[in-house]
């Protein structure tokens, strides 16, 4: 295997780095014309590889949200369709993907080997992993359930005690099992209810034929997500795609290390970076992207704090989990970028009940534009009111950013 090193890196600059990551996500394209379609929303989804999926409802369930910053308005109920609906409809699956995510039916091979890792209890928490020794009688008679009454949700399953105190870690046995078997690829999720809670099913009722897809070697599956993963990403330290998809670490350095040898991975210094970096082989250095959208956190471009602000210079934590007293910006705040930079963040809230897209809190970023910057974050305000079928945008006018922003609704 070849030095990674005794390779000479193409150079790319801090800015063309930023252009690829974007053009990357799916941010080159122009606004459609037309209504967005499920062709248009598989082919952006295929650029991402995934949708995360969250149980944060406070705006909008996460997985709705890229394809709106990326596409603008849509139906919902296309991705609900791709997602959960018949077999004929349904072109997504839910699995382990960076988190939990909604993934291309076509790329169900390339999960196999991690499904394989759980039938081993590799790569889970504890109790679960542990169940499948512990328990084997009670792990198979819920196969045998499903196989017998078809879509089941593990609280249908048992009513014994939850263990433990937390409600994360309060799991009943049956949903401790079902999490086992959905991580093993035993049992598919049919549907989310509305209280995120999955319902199961077997594969093959979900997926078809693609579930009996023969599973590929590890390590060829291995190399085509990451071959999928630079061209998300454009532009990815080993470690950016190590975590795109959840790699074991020294699976991702072998990998890697093949691919540059084989010529599938381009190795590259970029401007500003400490760490060597790579883009495809087919990578147009000079694309050009300059967006202006909101992205919810859990947006591909925002999952990794260190890659945002390494590519951006902009620095976003998640503050759900922050306590209220020690948040800076929010609970549920969404990055504006505006041409491709990120000028400000809004804490929002949908308020279903009054139809009201409520903004508690908007801090523009150094250096910009304040007056600007508020014109043209009211009108994708505005925009996202009218998707996700609220009346108006109300804002709290806490500061003299947020004043400003409020202002702008006289103005649409």
């Amino acid at each position: 295997m070849s030095d990674l090193s005794a390779i000479k890196p193409v150079s790319i600059s801090a800015k063309q780095a930023r252009h690829l990551a974007l053009a990357a996500q799916g941010f080159e394209q122009p606004a459609p014309t037309r209504p967005v379609d499920r062709r248009r929303i598989m082919k952006m989804i295929r650029k991402t590889n995934m949708l995360q999926i969250d149980s944060v409802n406070v705006l909008s369930r996460a997985h709705y949200m890229p394809v709106f910053s990326r596409l603008g308005i849509y139906d919902r109920d296309l991705l609900d369709q791709l997602s959960w609906g018949t077999a004929k409809q349904r072109k997504l699956f839910e699995y382990w993907g960076h988190e939990a995510s909604l993934i291309p039916v076509e790329d169900y091979p390339l999960y196999r080997w991690r499904m394989e890792d759980a039938l081993r209890g590799l790569g889970m928490w504890g109790r679960m992993a542990r169940i499948a020794d512990d328990e084997p009688d009670f792990v198979a008679s819920l196969l045998r359930h499903l196989d017998r009454e078809g879509t089941t949700a593990a609280s249908e399953l048992n009513e014994e005690p939850r263990e433990g105190g937390s409600q994360w870690w309060g799991w009943t046995k049956a949903k401790t099992a079902m999490e086992y078997l959905f991580w093993s690829g035993q049992v598919m999720a049919r549907k989310r209810r509305s209280s995120f809670e999955r319902e199961y099913d077997l594969p093959h009722r979900i997926i078809g034929d693609a579930a009996h897809e023969p599973a590929l070697p590890r390590d060829v599956a291995q190399r085509a997500l990451i071959a999928k993963g630079i061209v998300a990403m454009g532009v990815a330290t080993i470690a950016d795609l190590r975590k795109y998809f959840r790699l074991p670490t020294e699976d991702a350095k072998a990998r890697v290390a093949e691919m540059v040898e084989n010529g599938d991975l381009v190795p590259a210094e970029i401007e500003g970076w400490a760490q060597p970096g790579f883009i495809a082989p087919d990578a147009k250095i000079r694309r050009r992207a300059t967006p202006s959208a909101l992205m919810v956190p859990f947006d591909p471009v925002m999952w990794e704090r260190d890659r945002v602000e390494r590519i951006f210079g902009f620095n976003y934590r998640i503050e759900i989990y922050t306590p209220a007293e020690k948040r800076q910006f929010g609970y549920y705040v969404l990055p504006f970028m505006l041409n491709g930079a990120f000028v400000a963040r809004v804490d929002l809230k949908a308020d279903r009940q009054a139809k009201l897209l409520r903004v508690f809190s908007a801090h523009a970023e150094q250096g910009c534009d304040n007056d600007d910057v508020a014109a043209q974050l009211y009108a994708h305000l505005h925009h996202l009111a009218r998707f996700l079928d609220m009346d108006g945008v109300d804002v709290t006018q806490m500061n003299a950013f947020s004043k400003r922003l409020a202002a702008q609704g006289a103005v649409i």
